[in-house]
């Protein structure tokens, strides 16, 4: 039994300064079971088109420099294993730089973007230190804990370019920035922890903007979960008083009101209760759409009638919600 396979790969071609628009190219080789896509793109450029260009560094999994997208997937070129995409596409992959608005040649990115999100949280240690200090800073293995391997991010942009809310709000700092936020603010050395979830608290481009969408954690290939550590600081937020009281946190809050009401998620108090009866006004057509759907009904929200069902041992619930709350907006 042959340990290859001969197969045809795509690459998305194009060179900013010549091409007015991007192409793919195909190129057939053999592929064996223990070769990386890394392996791919070298094949690539030695053996059919010298011009094809990517970056690549270390060839480990630490520096980051290699990331691409397969077939929509963001990969670690010198991690990713190319029979096990094969296998999962039927042979038919396709090699696309992180971000195809940002190509710059090939699978090479323009990632300034990146670079200026990922400096604006203030990524390192902000510390008033002796120039001669006698010992050193210590912390604890549960201090050390609190960092959820945040500080293992290798910048490589996988999450950011994977990023729905970053693609249509060029304001939002994206998953990478946010998960050094985390890393940074939870530090014991720290001492601009409040300035940096301030920072992230600003509407437009912190993380009150991040939709929940879990792609920054499929990305990860250091499988750091970004979305932990933006949940993270959003309570960390509130804890430190750094919290805005806006649509967001007010409509973050909502949810917890409606469980201790009724037990129940009472979509039409959130609405209220973030944006006012004036500001519900502008949700009214999905109001109707919800209405048709069952999902609320016209008297929910009206002041002074609550029409909200509520859950058997709804006590038990607010108990719960008693001992375990630590902040409020």
């Amino acid at each position: 039994m042959s340990n290859t396979r001969k197969v045809t790969i795509k690459a998305f071609r194009f060179n900013a300064e010549t091409d007015y628009l991007p192409s793919y190219k195909s190129y057939t080789m053999e592929v064996g079971k223990d070769e990386l896509i890394l392996d791919l793109m070298n094949k690539i450029k030695w053996e059919h088109d010298g011009s094809f260009s990517y970056r690549r560094s270390c060839r480990h999994g630490i520096c980051g420099a290699c990331a691409i997208k397969v077939n929509g997937k963001a990969v670690l070129a010198c991690k990713q294993n190319a029979i096990e995409l094969l296998d999962m596409f039927d042979n038919d992959i396709t090699l696309e730089p992180s971000s195809k608005k940002r190509a710059v040649k090939d699978m090479i990115i323009d990632k300034s973007d990146f670079w200026e999100k990922h400096a604006t949280v203030k990524p390192y240690v902000v510390a008033d230190v002796e120039s001669h200090p006698e010992h050193e800073t210590k912390q604890s293995i549960a201090e050390f804990n609190k960092f959820l391997d945040s500080d293992l991010c290798i910048q490589c942009g996988a999450c950011h370019y994977s990023c729905p809310a970053l693609e249509v709000n060029d304001a939002f700092l994206g998953p990478a920035a946010l998960n050094a936020a985390y890393r940074f603010s939870v530090d014991t050395r720290d001492e601009a922890g409040d300035e940096r979830l301030a920072i992230t608290a600003e509407s437009g481009s912190g993380v009150w903007d991040c939709v929940k969408c879990y792609e920054c954690a499929e990305a990860c290939p250091k499988e750091i979960n970004p979305i932990e550590k933006i949940g993270k600081l959003h309570n960390m937020q509130f804890e430190r008083k750094v919290a805005p009281n806006n649509v967001a946190t007010r409509h973050a809050e909502g949810f917890l009101r409606g469980m201790k009401k009724s037990g129940y998620l009472d979509e039409a108090d959130i609405v209220v209760y973030s944006e006012g009866y004036l500001g519900m006004y502008k949700h009214l057509t999905t109001a109707f759409k919800m209405m048709k759907a069952g999902k609320i009904h016209w008297q929910d929200g009206v002041p002074f009638i609550d029409s909200m069902p509520k859950i058997k041992n709804l006590s038990e619930v607010q108990k719960l919600i008693e001992i375990s709350q630590t902040n409020k907006l």
